[in-house]
């Protein structure tokens, strides 16, 4: 029966959706925390022939121990390789972005109650990034994104995230409010924010099987997806504007989940 659950819970991920054989990431952070992780295989590290700074130089010791190639080249050609001018003079060539299974997540066993993070219909890989590196510091187990109409973990993403994606679990669904539904039968407590809910962020129990649900940039919740969770929260704001946009706001949920958990 457990092998047949789990076998379910593979098919509802939606772990198979192509992904790039190779691509470029750029930028100090996201180099060397894809070398840490040991995630992604890394093919080529690519740095300036005629710069010597020393983190990169660092970064340059650390591929060598492991056998990666190392190429010297003209910064011109970094940023062509990159697409972009905030490389850092780093970048490397390396697989694609690894996606975790919602099986093997759910039946990785942890001494603290689970915690999930699922996106839904956010669409800026600056956001995603921001979140994914909350999300790594808030201890969050895995985030959670829909495979259509949603910001992946882009080489984009993985620089705003200074790398955080490499280490973060990350399970593309098919469909968020079936997942969420799933994730229910699972244990898990669903929360998700909302500016016109009834009940503060502060005045949720965060203790429990938790997976916390961020809207769009713009749009919030979806409106199936609200009637999904268990419970809807605002974060009390003063001033006539609603400030927070998709990252801040889920930082604070997810560090309201820590304080939670520290002082219990």
């Amino acid at each position: 029966m457990r092998q047949e659950k789990k076998n379910r819970r593979k098919q509802d991920g939606a772990g198979d959706r192509k992904q790039p054989e190779t691509e470029i990431i750029y930028g100090i952070n996201p180099v060397i925390e894809t070398i840490r992780a040991g995630k992604r295989r890394v093919f080529e590290l690519f740095i300036p022939e005629d710069r010597h700074a020393e983190r990169i130089d660092a970064i340059a010791r650390e591929a060598e121990a492991l056998g990666i190639e190392v190429r010297r080249t003209v910064a011109s050609h970094i940023r062509t390789l990159a697409g972009t001018e905030f490389h850092q003079n780093v970048a490397a060539r390396v697989s694609g972005f690894p996606f975790a299974d919602l099986g093997d997540v759910l039946d990785q066993p942890g001494d603290a109650p689970p915690f999930l993070l699922i996106l839904d219909g956010v669409e800026d890989p600056m956001n995603l990034g921001a979140l994914a590196r909350t999300a790594l510091g808030a201890g969050v187990d895995a985030l959670l994104i829909a495979k259509d109409r949603a910001a992946l973990p882009t080489p984009t993403a993985v620089k705003a995230s200074a790398g955080a994606l490499e280490h973060l679990k990350v399970v593309l669904v098919t469909n968020i409010s079936s997942t969420i539904k799933e994730l229910k039968k699972e244990g898990f407590w669903i929360t998700g924010l909302e500016g016109n809910a009834e009940t503060a962020l502060y005045d949720c129990d965060f203790t429990t099987a938790l997976a916390l649900v961020i809207g769009g940039e713009g749009k919030g919740l979806r409106d199936l997806v609200g009637k999904s969770c268990d419970t809807l929260a605002f974060i009390p704001q003063k001033g006539p504007v609603n400030s927070l946009n998709a990252s801040v706001a889920g930082a604070l949920a997810m560090y309201e989940v820590v304080r939670q958990r520290i002082g219990q």
